[in-house]
């Protein structure tokens, strides 16, 4: 079913990524950092489908709908490297910046950072093309927003 969109998304040179596709794939790493600490939290499931439906103008049946198909494309994703390494390169830098907050946002949703996510967080910022200082900012204003 997401073979095109896999084989797309890491092709040697991935062309950018249509709203749909890139909206489907943004999702995708949401789905893999809420479960990098090996708990997929109810919490976590619930913040996806806000975010989700608040970034893409969707009903709360659309984000659930969207998060689904999400999940389906996370499990056959390649690994995480490859996968963020070509949504960078198929995403705009100010759709990555919204996507670093996110990742934050999906960390802090079920108040308990735990090593996992903190460690996959600091590999995926990079390869999304933000370094430390950017992604520990984005983490504060993710903080300071959910108070």
């Amino acid at each position: 079913m997401f073979a095109d969109l896999l084989r797309r998304l890491t092709a040697p040179e991935p062309a950018r990524l249509p709203d749909l596709d890139a909206r489907l794939a943004l999702a995708a790493l949401l789905v893999r950092i809420a479960k990098s600490d090996g708990e997929y939290a109810r919490i976590e499931v619930e913040r996806i489908d806000r975010i989700l439906a608040a970034r893409h103008g969707l009903s709360p049946f659309e984000a659930t709908a969207l998060r689904r198909e999400a999940e389906a494309l996370e499990a056959e994703a390649p690994d995480t490297v490859r996968f963020t390494r070509a949504i960078k390169d198929a995403v705009a830098l100010e759709d990555r910046t919204q996507v670093i907050e996110t990742l934050w946002e999906i960390v802090m949703a079920d108040g308990d950072r735990n090593h996992e996510e903190d460690a996959l967080l600091r590999m995926l910022a990079p390869l999304l093309g933000f370094n430390d200082r950017d992604s520990n900012l984005a983490r504060q204003r993710v903080a300071a927003r959910l108070g």
